[in-house]
Order: C-alpha cells, then structure tokens, then sequence
C-alpha cells in the first residue's frame, strides 16, 4: 500500500475546505505541503449548488449590525444557537468577504458599484451577497478554485476517499487511508492536521437538493475515530426545491392557485424555512398531491432572468415561463444543523482531527439555520481554523502505534469475500426510510420504524472496514448517519426548529443540545 506524508490534509472541495487550503498555504509553515481529497472533481460540492447568498454586516451598511444579525440567528435557531459563536461569526464576516473578494470572488453591485445587500426570510434588514444572482455558491466555488489551482504546494486527489481515520491509543489522530476508486488503490497518508469540510447528510433523504456525494462520509468517519457528534436529529428541510430567496413577493398556492399560508404564519412566505416546509407538507397530504405552486407570474420576465438566472434556466428547461406558468415545488432535505461537535476554529474532540463547514456543528444555527448564513460559517470557521493552526508545529510523527497498526491491516489485506450486494436498492431503501419516518413530520411509531430497519440493514451489510468500492463506502456511512439521526430524533421528545413531532408539538422549557461520543472499538 503506498505511503505518504502531508502537514495538512483537507477532506472536501468546498467553500470551507478550499478557503481553508488558500490561507493554510499563505500563512502557515507546512513542511510537506497541502493535499486536499475530492470524492468527484475538484469543483463538485454542496457549496456549488447554494443558490442563496451569504450574510454579511458590512460597516457601509448603516441599516445593519452584528447586534441585529445575532437576534436574527438566535431567533431562528429556536433556542439553540450559541450566542457567543454567533457574535464571532457576524464580527468576522466583513473581514472575510473582503478576502473572498482579494481572492476573486465578485459579489453583485447596484448600478452606483456598492455591494448590493438583499433580504431574505427571517432576516430583520437587507444584509445578503449574491454573486452572479443566485448562483453565489458556484461563483465562490469557481474562485476558489481557480486560486487553488495556481499554487504548486496544493496536492490534489480527485475520485478519492478517506476511508478511514488514523486515531491512536491516546486519541489522537495521525492521518487517514485513502481509496481512489478509479483505480482501486489505498494510500496510507500521515499528516498532524485532518480537516474535515466534507458536507452534509442531503442524500439520506429521497428528496434534496444536495448532490449525489452529500452521504455523510466526514461526519461517519469522525464518528468511527471517536469524536463527539451533536444535534443529528436537526435536518433542515427547504420549502421550496426553486429556492426564490425573498421570492420577491411570490406567492405560495395550491393547485386551484389559493393561497394557503395564511392559515399557518402571519409572516406568510417570510415565515422560517421549518414553518414553510410544514404547512406546504400539511397542504400536500390534504390534497393529496406531491406539490404545491409558486405563484411569481406578476414578476416581469426579464427582471426574473436577471436576478435568478439559475432558476429561470431550470425553468425553461421543463417548459414553464415563470411569468406565465406557476412553478411547482415541494419540500427536500437541505442543510444539516447537526454533525460533528466543533469549536469555532474547527477543534473536534480528537486532537488533530479539525472539522469546518457543514460537516462540523459550531452552535451558530442551533435546532434551524437562518438563511445564508451557511456561507458565513465555512468561511469563518476556516479562517479561524488558520489561526489556531498558525500556533501549532505541524510535524509529522512516527506511526508506530498498535491501534493504528490494526487499522491499516484491515485494508492491506485483500478482502475475503466480496458480496453481491444490490448497492442501487439499498441507496433507495434508506432515503426512503428516512423521508418517510425522520422527515418533516416525526413521531414516535414512524422513528421506531425506522430504527428497527435501519439496524436490519446494518447488520445484513458485510462491510465493517474495506469495501469493494466507492458505493460500498457511502453506504456504510449512510448507515452510520441514519442511525445517529433516527436515535437523536427518538430522544428528543419536543418539537423545536427543523426537528417536528406530532405526538411532543410543544417546545421544552428549557434548551438543551443531546451530545454522543463516537465508537473507537474494533471490529474483525
């Protein structure tokens, strides 16, 4: 099996993980470099998909301020949100943009050449970014990118996988083994710093707008070393699968063209995002039907191509003029509150394991995320995360340790037997199972069910540590996410931001977070 060192390795090609590698090469001495692992290509992420902007209170602004954007946060996060990683991430958040900016990235401006701030649900004033309209996400991405690509110090493993990470007895992480599936070989890779920005859980669900790589893979992987995870149970779930910002005055209906919101929020569709999901849900199962409509026809044509160019595209692409014909839309898995337990600077409970982005639960959306500040986060926590790395002597040390010895044995030898397992079912057995019991709406029977199942597949899956291949890996981790979400779900008996059950409606009176240590025990 090949061998490797690195100071720093980045697991993930987004937003947080690309920041991260650009300011780790700047600033910090790495003596054997940088590598990043990509699951696809190097520009294939979540953060590419994030049709929103990014929140950001810049001192031009004279509407806004931190003080503003942290009750919004805490607002929006039902009790949950910590306040302190709050006001860090909003008073950082002009001092990142301006970097994005220094490193390509060109935010929309007004026709006087000012950043242009936006409004969208549950925010009090104007204080979004967009760049390209609503294509920010892709936009920052491609920068990021592009920036990446010019520094030589930047190894990149495309088609890749980490596996497995390289905790020893004393719980700290070494490295971790990687599998390029392309061409079927593992790497063993040392490295004193690990930083997951892998992203989200999307793809559990049988609706997302997440792409096909969001299985969970970071989070499962922390969880198998040993780290805290927190707030699994929290999955946000985006009302509307076009994603229409404020929706400039665009109406939810059904499918006579009523109006329906009213009858939940008087905040109509400017309610946050859980309120929204639920009555379109409820609005669903009424009438029996598998979407409900967008009314944005009073909107000029042209106005709708120039501020959603994305979305217009997606739109014509089926036949449908958004000034003409209402948009259908439903509710899918969108953003994950939960994951693996983090400080703001990335520290996980596991020395020399860092995680960042979605993948990471810092505290600063609580039990539901206020829109756009997703961006902000990754951003942030990388900064920061230099920061922290920048006190740090990033040498690498000799692996000789009995646990990690272990670990590497499994995946040197080859495997005894490989299965004829049906990957393709199995994928849509578990997104079935969990749109249909940890969903929109919850409750005890539907959570139990979906244990009980979930731990049926679980023990009929033959692959603890290597497997045959890259759908194998994802499935096992898929596994390892369903069954944290279900549990956390089970636990808590409330109803609180994104997390809805029927038989708990109330909230608790007091907030509390639910916590879990990851397994380090092994197997085989």
């Amino acid at each position: 099996m090949k061998h490797s060192k690195y100071s720093a390795v980045i697991v993930g090609s987004g937003i947080a993980g690309l920041y991260a590698a650009i300011k780790l090469q700047k600033e910090v001495k790495l003596p054997n470099g940088i590598l990043i692992i990509t699951k696809t290509k190097l520009i294939e992420s979540n953060s590419k998909y994030a049709q929103g902007g990014m929140v950001c209170v810049m001192p031009e602004n004279k509407l806004d301020s931190c003080t503003l954007h942290i009750e919004d946060t805490i607002k929006a996060g039902a009790g949950l949100t910590d306040a302190k990683v709050a006001e860090f991430i909003s008073q950082k958040s002009a001092q990142v943009v301006k970097e994005l900016q220094n490193f390509g990235v060109d935010f929309d401006r007004d026709e006087n050449n000012k950043l242009k701030f936006t409004k969208e649900a549950a925010h009090s004033v104007n204080r979004i970014l967009h760049a390209g309209g609503d294509a920010t996400g892709f936009c920052i991405e491609n920068a990021l990118v592009k920036y990446v690509l010019t520094k030589k110090d930047i190894t990149i493993y495309e088609q890749t996988l980490a596996v497995e990470l390289l905790t020893d007895l004393k719980n700290v992480n070494r490295g971790l083994i990687a599998y390029n599936y392309e061409d079927n070989e593992y790497e063993i890779i040392e490295a004193p710093a690990v930083i997951l920005a892998t992203g989200g859980v999307g793809q559990l669900y049988k609706y997302t707008t997440n792409p096909d790589i969001t299985t969970g893979d970071g989070i499962a992987l922390a969880y198998r070393a040993g780290a805290v995870v927190k707030d699994m149970e929290f999955v946000q779930f985006h009302p509307t699968a076009f994603s229409i910002g404020k929706r400039e005055g665009a109406k939810l209906v059904d499918k006579d063209g009523n109006t329906f919101m009213e009858k939940y929020d008087k905040r109509l569709e400017l309610a946050p995002r859980d309120v929204v999901t639920r009555a379109i849900y409820n609005e669903m199962l009424k009438t029996n039907t598998k979407n409900v409509y967008l009314n944005a026809t009073h909107i000029n044509e042209l106005k709708f191509e120039k501020r959603f160019p994305t979305i217009y595209g997606a739109c014509r692409e089926y036949g449908i003029n958004p000034s003409e014909n209402y948009i259908p839309v439903s509710p899918s898995a969108h953003y994950y509150m939960g994951g693996i337990k983090t400080q703001v600077n990335g520290t996980t409970s596991v020395q020399g394991l860092y995680a960042i982005g979605e993948a990471a639960c810092t505290g600063l959306h609580g039990a539901n995320r206020l829109a756009s500040n997703s961006i902000l986060e990754c951003a942030v926590t990388a900064f920061e995360l230099v920061n922290h790395l920048k006190s740090i002597t990033l040498n690498n040390k000799d692996l000789n340790d009995d646990k990690i010895s272990k670990i590497i044995s499994f995946y040197e030898n080859s495997l005894k037997e490989n299965y004829n397992t049906d990957y393709e079912n199995l994928f849509k057995e578990i997104k079935e199972i969990m749109w249909e019991n940890v969903g929109i709406i919850r409750n005890y029977d539907k959570l139990n069910s979906a244990k009980e199942k979930i731990n049926k597949l679980k023990d009929d899956f033959p692959y603890s540590y290597k497997c045959p291949d890259r759908s194998a890996y994802e499935i096992r981790n898929m596994l390892t996410i369903a069954e944290l979400i279900t549990e956390f779900a089970i636990n808590r008996k409330e109803s609180r931001g994104a997390h809805y059950r029927e038989d708990y409606p109330q909230k608790d009176m007091i907030a509390h977070s639910h916590e879990l240590s990851g397994t380090t025990a092994l197997k085989g």
